[in-house]
């Protein structure tokens, strides 16, 4: 949904603009001169009235000419600064709830075009412990957004829900960085449920960052479908060049890089830095209203993003 938006504002800012375009530069010289006919004709200057209605744009370019400049500033706008991203989901949990309005930084990793998504300038790379907003390696149409926690060259390991990253070994470097296990520490038990199950919050330290994720005691790590990486042992990987691997919070709860691999440089659409609203939707089966209308507005959670 979010690329096809892309390419209709791209679309409707390009023909207005061709419009506008069309009617300032081959149209106006054209009214203009029949203005000075008709003025030469007259032998006098003409009404304030009937110059207007001379000069006067069609509807169709006169409409365009209005809406032009706030489709070119909100394509600028989202295609090279922020996007609004909103969180379908509860894999990011606790740190993103479903309900989260994001501000998404899409400078972050590069200026790119809005319709073919090349990069035209470099500006950085993901670090360890970005929340990424990318296109699912699936299915582009789809946005998705994880945790980074593995960059290239890193190997990642998973095994009985605790992390271990070995950094990538960098040529000259001795000795190389060792597998380590991502230290965390448990805050609490049953402050948030699946079903009846009580899930345990974990604080977690990866690269620079410290954030909260969620763990489901009560299920079994469903390693039968596990993305196997040839020539890697099933629940490790090594991060290829210009890729990265990502996870979701909520890690039992997440489809993430674990089941599906990799995510590739170009489908990186930016960072998630800030919460600039969030909603409740706690509404019951039997309310009259939609399901999509709030019910209630959680202002606790709005600014930066760990």
């Amino acid at each position: 949904m979010a690329t096809l938006f892309s390419h209709i504002l791209v679309l409707a800012t390009l023909v207005c603009g061709l419009v506008w375009a069309f009617d300032h530069f081959v149209l106006l010289p054209k009214r203009q001169a029949a203005l000075a006919t008709a003025e030469a004709n007259s032998g006098a200057p003409l009404d304030e009235n009937t110059r207007t209605g001379l000069l006067r744009e069609g509807v169709i370019a006169e409409n365009c000419h209005g809406v032009f400049p706030v489709l070119f500033g909100v394509l600028i706008f989202r295609s090279f600064i922020f996007e609004p991203f909103q969180i379908p989901s509860g894999s990011m949990m606790p740190t993103l709830l479903v309900g989260d309005f994001l501000l998404v930084e899409k400078y972050a990793y590069g200026i790119k075009d809005p319709v073919w998504r090349n990069t035209l300038v470099e500006t950085g790379k993901p670090d360890r412990g970005d929340i990424v907003v990318f296109k699912y390696p699936k299915d582009e149409r789809i946005d998705y957004i994880k945790r980074v926690v593995g960059l290239p060259g890193d190997r990642i390991v998973y095994r009985n829900k605790s992390l271990y990253v070995q950094p990538k070994c960098e040529q000259g470097q001795t000795p190389c960085p060792e597998l380590k296990e991502i230290s965390r520490v448990e805050v609490n038990q049953g402050e948030f449920n699946q079903g009846a199950i009580a899930l345990t919050r974990l604080r977690e330290e990866i690269g620079e960052v410290t954030h909260d994720l969620l763990i489901n005691p009560s299920r079994r790590e469903p390693v039968g479908y596990y993305y196997q990486q040839d020539g890697s042992r099933v629940g490790e990987w090594i991060v290829p060049e210009g890729k990265y691997f990502a996870m979701g919070d909520n890690r039992d709860n997440s489809t993430d890089s674990r089941f599906w691999g990799f995510v590739d440089e170009s489908q990186l659409v930016g960072r998630a830095n800030v919460i600039w609203m969030s909603f409740e939707f706690e509404r019951g089966a039997d309310s009259i209203l939609p399901s999509w209308v709030p019910t209630g507005v959680r202002l606790d959670r709005i600014g930066g993003l760990e």
